[in-house]
């Protein structure tokens, strides 16, 4: 199956828009569907550090956990997911274009159990939900201080 993927460029440099994509309790602020973020270890951010997400799926929320497997920054950021049963893993890269940056999105999604079933909706749903949130990562750099 083909990986998810999106481009964006922001006019913001590099190493604004990495430490904002590192700011996990600011992902709820630009990630379509999420409701909360926080770091599940101690310390920053780093590779290593796992991360509990929530999200809107149906009536509910769910909450999944990941790992960072790569942390450079300015540049990257690898993650895979640890439970749930469907898992993604990724990476978000970060590049200088002119005075700006281009931020690259790319994940599989895996199915494990009865994910396996649910894997084609989640697929549908993500590649929406990532397009809109990397739209909305753009708005938010480029109309704020943040």
């Amino acid at each position: 199956m083909a990986s998810i993927a999106t481009t964006v460029e922001i006019a913001r440099p590099p190493e604004d828009v990495f430490a904002y994509l590192s700011d996990v309790a600011r992902h709820p602020e630009w990630q379509e569907g999420l409701v909360s973020a926080a770091v599940e270890t101690g310390g920053p951010v780093g590779t290593g550090s796992r991360l509990v997400h929530r999200r809107k799926l149906g009536f509910g929320t769910v909450a999944t956990t990941s790992e960072i497997t790569s942390f450079e920054p300015p540049h990257l950021v690898a993650f895979r997911g640890l439970d749930g049963p469907i898992r993604a893993e990724g990476t978000q890269r970060v590049e200088p274009v002119g005075e700006g940056s281009r931020v690259s999105f790319e994940m599989e999604m895996r199915g494990h159990g009865l994910g396996a079933l649910m894997l084609p909706f989640a697929r549908r749903q993500a590649i929406r939900q990532v397009a809109e949130s990397h739209q909305n990562l753009k708005r938010v750099l480029e109309s704020s201080g943040a």
